[in-house]
């Protein structure tokens, strides 16, 4: 099978997923796919790996229904207003007609928040930080592609409640901070964090804040984002709370979404190469593999003997270890198999390390080979894992710089565009009135104003005028195709 990741990126995401045994999307039902054991544990360590941190940062599990009623979805107006052409409707039990119309949440906002009215009623009860790992069910009426955009998708959705505006925005840069502890920190996936167009916030809120990551395609993908949602929602929901001061108040709100689906899409298609998937060591379903070599210097029982003694040795170190011992394939066709899944290490063991008691390391991500003693191997597992992940991060911050460059014109956004680059440019405005200059790049382009980047500082230079209309430029904006 030959793959061309740079030339034909869908099709080598198409064929890496399916291939690889991330998920399989021939499920008869258009926009929803099956997640496969190698990709379901990737994405259950991902859930892991956010879990534990939005806890560690106060943040408590909680599940609600996948079912909204109808009255609750439209409490807020401008949210029902942009889901409704989303939503999945519940109409029957049975053969028996519904007295009202159930929703399949497509964001769970106005469930959590009908709770909370009753939840939170003194100012003693706050914040008050919640979560829940689970599905959410969009309409999509666009292309559907796995992990990036379908009918039903995996991520995390956390909605917060402060006293004070003051800590609600604390709350947003700390969502920020999570998502770098995670996504940079843990996966070695770099992104940018933009605060969005006012035209293209998240309905209900005030702001909208959100990380991109760029795609070999040079499409952005959203893989979360975090949102200040001011008093709107609690209006809407009769949230109130008792102040030390005796008055009745209410409160201000956040919600974060880390897009796990997304995330996962990221990580196969940014680190990995022409032979499939690479995968971080934290993250891989197994992480290290032991391939025997037979030889005729040397039985293959007495080999499989001495490979248990590896696979011991390294599953006592806490190490995710598979020993593949059938006989019947070779192990060219072994090599084959686990890069294409990538298997972070592969230990190979022949006559040459029964002999001298070693092991032969090879690294997925470069295929360097080292011949390690079995009294260092553990040591040595440890560090080549740091070096691949440092190897991961570091080709993937090259390759999102490289890929930016700036314009002062829209002709030169064009360009830029057309070749899969993302475009810095001189911008109005991100608020209402800047919209008409997004729309017209839109239109001209296929291309989206991402925002102003909160993770740089940089402003425009005196005199710069807006690439689109000319007006006196209030930022830089990125600009770029998105899923």
């Amino acid at each position: 099978m030959k793959l061309d990741k740079k030339s034909n990126f869908s099709e080598w995401y198409n064929t890496v997923i399916r291939e690889a045994e991330i998920v399989d999307d021939r499920y008869n039902v258009k926009g929803f796919v099956v997640h496969r054991p190698w990709g379901m544990r990737i994405l259950k360590t991902i859930y892991r790996i956010y879990e534990e941190a939005l806890e560690e940062h106060g943040h408590e599990p909680v599940l609600f229904p996948t079912v909204i009623p109808e009255e609750n979805l439209r409490r807020e107006e401008e949210h029902v207003e942009y889901f409704k052409a989303e939503v999945f409707w519940i109409t029957h039990g049975a053969d028996r007609l519904l007295p009202r119309r159930l929703a399949l949440r497509p964001t769970s906002e106005t469930a959590f928040y009908y709770m909370y009215s009753y939840w939170i009623r003194s100012y003693r009860d706050l914040p008050f930080k919640a979560y829940q790992s689970c599905s959410v069910f969009r309409y999509e009426t666009k292309a559907t592609k796995p992990l990036l955009r379908g009918r039903e998708f995996l991520w995390i959705e956390a909605h917060d409640v402060f006293s004070t505006s003051e800590d609600a925005y604390r709350q947003v840069r700390e969502d920020m901070e999570i998502a770098r502890e995670v996504i940079y920190g843990k996966l070695a996936i770099p992104f940018m964090f933009f605060q969005r167009p006012q035209w293209d916030k998240f309905r209900g809120a005030e702001y909208t804040f959100a990380a991109d990551c760029l795609m070999p395609d040079g499409r952005f993908n959203q893989i979360a984002s975090t949102h200040y949602l001011g008093q709107r929602f609690a209006k809407a929901f009769e949230i109130k709370f008792l102040d030390r001061d005796g008055a009745w108040k209410y409160p201000y709100q956040t919600c974060y979404g880390p897009g796990i689906w997304r995330i996962l899409a990221a990580l196969i298609s940014i680190h990995g190469d022409d032979h499939g998937l690479i995968l971080p060591f934290d993250v891989a379903p197994i992480q290290v593999v032991i391939v025997p070599i037979p030889s005729k210097d040397v039985s293959y029982d007495e080999l499989i003997k001495y490979c248990k003694v590896v696979e011991d040795r390294l599953r006592s170190g806490g190490v995710r270890v598979r020993l593949d011992s059938d006989p019947d394939v070779t192990p060219g066709a072994k090599f084959y198999f686990w890069e294409f899944r990538g298997v972070p290490l592969r230990a190979e063991v022949g006559s040459m390390e029964l002999k001298t008691r070693s092991v032969t390391l090879c690294r997925r991500d470069t295929f360097e080979r080292v011949r390690i003693e079995l009294e260092l191997l553990l040591d040595a597992v440890e560090d080549l894992s740091r070096r691949i992940f440092d190897n991961l991060r570091s080709k993937a911050e090259r390759e999102l710089e490289s890929r930016i460059v700036e314009a002062l014109s829209i002709e030169e956004v064009g360009e830029s565009i057309s070749k899969g680059l993302i475009v810095k440019a001189p911008f109005c405005s991100v608020d209402y009135d800047g919209e008409p200059c997004g729309e017209k790049l839109k239109e001209a382009y296929s291309a989206e104003v991402r925002g102003i980047r909160i993770d740089v500082e940089e402003e425009p230079p005196d005199g710069a005028k807006c690439i689109v209309c000319g007006r006196p430029a209030k930022h830089y904006v990125y600009i770029g195709r998105s899923y």
